[in-house]
């Protein structure tokens, strides 16, 4: 999400009349857009706005430096006051406003702008890709959450759900298409709950699968609350998209899932799953873990490596749990498991999934997929990248292809994150995927 947010605000400052650069020491003005899912994405940001702070000592204040999102809106106070360390503050809505605000650090004044929108999608805005590798793009279908789930503090950043329209979603497809891209996802705080006037997810992606036969598509994230069979049933009928679905747990324990607030059960979940594996033959699933939440017992701990067992995802993010400020979990429950022991368990969780990986990334070996090519490969020269259907990454030699191409693929090895394999010819997405389902 703020991958695409930064391409909306490299929009408004190119019409600003001003030029991205490569590296921050070249630049007139440095944003960082900033996340506060977890203290440790927050310290990364103060690690690099003390960099940012010596590089204005250098340049003897001719540079300015602007926090954007999550985090600006919710520490605006010490980002200006206490720490002094930037210039103006400008939360996720308020992107338009930037202009201005620059215009009043240029009379000598801080600016800030973190006011939330009930409206704001920045739909009529076309971003500005000036990183990524021309293959894959990024498209926020909404903003906003109204989960209220206890432990995040995303409803209180981003503010309330809030969908774009669907034309403007489908006018940027065309534009990707146009420009070359291969591969788009579509983005939301939790993408099942998209709704403009009367037309919800499952219209919105079968309208997206429409554009490009060759363009394939991808969305992040679910919440298991609200997944809706008409799409699953687009997955599964549309070739373009991607047989992947990221669907949270959180917690294997039902106890725990509600102190969370997440408003399904252990085996609510489960028997989702199992649907989707019904639906979509093939699937690939990964999930969000949070380790040591409130109150977790070792039982309640047990229950989630169990899931795990059980549901046996491709991939998980893990984390132990980062208490945040002004969510329920905060206001309401004691952070009360040791960090040691937060650690241990967040360890225990991460081996079993890459025991779990490492099984699962076996099973291909011999199998063929379709891969897009993204790029080189980040350990030899001489190797390419790129990720298939299922969201696996795949090592191959480079051979005479390059990023953009689709390439079959015979799976020769792995490790637990990285299949690897040969390169059997060059394909059409739509003139192979028949044929590669059927073997």
């Amino acid at each position: 999400m703020n991958f695409a947010d930064s391409e909306i605000v490299n929009s408004i400052m190119t019409k600003r009349g001003m030029d991205p650069v490569k590296s921050p020491e070249d630049a007139a003005v440095i944003f960082i857009n900033t996340c506060s899912i977890r203290d440790n994405a927050e310290q990364k940001v103060w690690n690099r706005l003390n960099y940012f702070r010596k590089l204005k000592q250098q340049r003897k204040g001719k540079l300015v430096v602007g926090v954007l999102g999550c985090m600006a809106e919710r520490l605006r106070e010490r980002f200006l006051e206490k720490e002094k360390l930037v210039d103006l503050v400008v939360g996720p809505d308020a992107y338009r406003d930037i202009p201005h605000l620059l215009s009043e650090v240029e009379d000598g004044r801080k600016a800030v702008n973190v006011i939330l929108s009930q409206e704001e999608t920045y739909a009529d805005i076309t971003p500005v890709r000036t990183t990524g590798n021309g293959v894959t793009a990024f498209v926020s279908v909404m903003r906003g959450c109204d989960n209220m789930c206890s432990f995040c503090v995303v409803p209180f950043t981003r503010g309330r759900e809030r969908s774009r329209p669907v034309e403007s979603v489908l006018d940027e497809f065309k534009l990707l298409s146009d420009q070359g891209y291969r591969e788009v996802t579509l983005l939301g705080q939790n993408v099942n709950s998209y709704n403009h006037e009367g037309r919800d997810f499952a219209e919105l992606m079968y309208r997206c699968s429409q554009i490009d036969s060759e363009m394939r598509i991808r969305f992040s994230t679910s919440h298991p609350k609200d997944f809706p069979d008409e799409f699953l049933h687009v997955m599964r009928e549309q070739h373009n998209v991607c047989n992947y679905i990221h669907i949270p747990i959180q917690s294997g324990n039902n106890e725990i899932l509600e102190r969370m607030r997440r408003t399904y059960t252990r085996e609510a979940y489960l028997e989702l799953i199992q649907k989707m594996r019904e639906m979509i033959p093939g699937v690939s699933l990964s999930t969000d873990i949070i380790a040591g939440f409130c109150g977790e017992t070792e039982e309640q701990h047990r229950d989630t490596l169990d899931v795990m067992r059980t549901v046996q995802y491709d991939l998980a993010y893990m984390f132990a749990y980062s208490e945040r400020e002004r969510t329920l979990a905060h206001r309401k429950f004691m952070d009360d498991i040791p960090e040691e022991t937060k650690k241990r368990r967040l360890a225990e969780i991460i081996q079993l999934q890459q025991e779990i990986a490492g099984k699962r990334n076996r099973m291909e070996i011999g199998k063929r997929h379709i891969v897009l090519v993204e790029g080189t490969s980040k350990r030899s020269e001489v190797q390419l990248s790129g990720r298939s259907d299922t969201n696996k990454m795949v090592i191959f030699n480079k051979g005479n292809y390059g990023p953009g191409e689709y390439v079959e693929v015979e799976i020769t090895d792995c490790t637990s994150a990285t299949l690897k394999g040969t390169v059997l010819r060059s394909v059409r997405l739509s003139d192979t995927i028949a044929e590669l389902v059927t073997a």
